[in-house]
């Protein structure tokens, strides 16, 4: 039996498949001079080149899917160094003719935009399969990240009551008639108003007070009116949550968590990174960016140096003097209290300091009911840490462990503490210093790959008005 190969196999370790039988399967990328095709069946960037025996007796077209069996031989081209000489091809499906002329299958080059209108064939698509596996082997080293550290995997509910996050931008769901006028929830399915999560945290926050290092790794949804391009209406989540854990040792994980996976990337998805970084260059020129960091810089970046730490208070003292300083203006104004913009991140991360910046120690006021209060009264051990070109990609604090604040921050925040009985118990018995953190996964993806737009790396982006496929 004649074995199959993927073409990345073939293509890694060429020399040992030379003047061997093989077979493979795949869709035909380009079809030249009724002799040459090149094929391509997602396993790598690259393609292989068919060398035909005969000519086809039926036409094909790109996108047709095929399998080939044939001899490798070492390629008199300089493109590749083994092409497949065909003995027999097998024809799957073809590519109808008409339809292929409105598809972003045809060969030449379409915006991301029409990319997006046509999602479900994208992954055909250079561009796309590059960044759907580097999104896959980021999320596997984020899993072996954490097994290898002790984290236990944990499956929190989609399905919640509460809002962690305490804002009112929630989808709802229900299983009653929304026609009517009135709604009864306790004869809806769960008896009660329920809600898709914003976040997996409190749930884990139990878990990890019994388990010491857990994490969990979902979606999350969050029906905020926002058509940026950094915004999704559903999107991934990883959130550990740590025992005894403070603030800094909080920082210290989420620094070295980054680290890892930019490693990791650079080194099992350099093929990928390469093509990338090509698109990326392409962009900034059109953008006339010519200053701007390559791709691989960018990463790099991430390696060399350690990140810079500051707290909020001495940000808004350099935001103020470098406004001042500087001559520039920004749009929204610096006042002590207020929430960072996209505009102060950027220059802190681009301009001021030029390498990735955490900040900590953030006013009360515009930071979540669990994070825990400093001995000042007015700030709180949250941490955001800011990168190139995206901004925040996580944020996370040290937990609020003692009862009574965490009860009296509950009702300050006009948080339904009757919901969070179970969350305030885990205070009353045993309760510990913990800590935790939540990293944006499509975030991440998006700065790993250079993409402008968010839904550019996740298969079927979910945003206002976008719920298609």
């Amino acid at each position: 039996m004649i074995k199959k190969y993927s073409i990345k196999e073939l293509l890694d370790r060429g020399k040992f498949f030379i003047n061997k039988k093989v077979l493979v399967e795949g869709w035909i990328r380009s079809f030249r001079y009724s002799i040459f095709i090149t094929l391509n069946d997602g396993s790598t960037i690259k393609n292989l080149q068919i060398i035909l025996s005969k000519k086809l007796e039926k036409k094909i077209t790109i996108g047709t899917s095929i399998k080939v069996i044939g001899i490798i031989k070492k390629s008199i081209g300089k493109k590749q160094y083994i092409e497949l000489q065909s003995l027999n091809i097998t024809i799957y499906g073809y590519s109808d003719p008409y339809f292929l002329q409105k598809s972003i299958l045809q060969p030449k080059k379409h915006s991301l935009e029409k990319l997006r209108s046509q999602s479900h064939l994208r992954f055909r698509t250079s561009i796309f399969s590059c960044v759907m596996r580097i999104r896959h082997h980021i999320a596997f080293c984020i899993h072996q990240y954490f097994h290898e550290n002790g984290f236990f995997y944990l499956h929190t509910p989609i399905i919640t009551t509460s809002n962690c996050e305490g804002s009112g931008e929630m989808f709802q769901i229900t299983t009653m008639d929304l026609k009517k006028n009135s709604i009864d929830y306790t004869k809806d399915f769960f008896k009660r108003k329920t809600y898709l999560s914003v976040s997996g945290q409190l749930e884990a926050e139990t878990a990890a007070l019994g388990l010491g290092k857990v994490y969990t790794f979902g979606p999350v949804f969050r029906a905020e009116n926002s058509n940026t391009s950094r915004h999704l209406s559903e999107f991934w989540m990883i959130e550990p949550e740590i025992a005894f854990y403070h603030l800094e040792e909080n920082i210290n994980l989420a620094e070295d968590f980054l680290k890892y996976i930019i490693k990791y990337i650079l080194d099992k998805s350099m093929e990928d990174l390469s093509f990338l970084n090509e698109n990326f260059k392409k962009y900034k020129c059109s953008k006339k960016e010519t200053n701007s960091l390559s791709l691989f810089e960018r990463l790099e970046l991430i390696l060399k140096f350690p990140f810079k730490r500051i707290s909020y208070t001495e940000v808004i003292k350099i935001l103020d003097k470098e406004e001042k300083k500087q001559n520039i203006k920004f749009f929204h104004s610096i006042i002590w209290g207020m929430n960072l913009q996209s505009e102060h991140e950027q220059y802190l991360v681009n301009k001021y300091f030029k390498i990735p910046v955490i900040v900590f120690d953030y006013p009360s006021c515009i930071k979540a009911f669990y994070m825990r209060i400093n001995n000042d009264g007015k700030t709180v051990k949250a941490m955001d840490i800011l990168l190139p070109e995206i901004g925040e990609v996580i944020g996370g604090s040290q937990r609020e462990e003692r009862y009574e604040i965490l009860l009296q921050r509950i009702k300050d925040t006009n948080t339904d503490k009757n919901k969070l009985w179970w969350y305030l118990d885990t205070r009353r018995f045993g309760s510990v210093p913990h800590s935790g953190f939540g990293l944006g996964f499509d975030r991440l993806v998006q700065f790993v790959t250079g993409m402008n737009n968010i839904r550019d790396v996740i298969p079927y982006p979910r945003t206002p008005n976008n719920a298609e496929f």
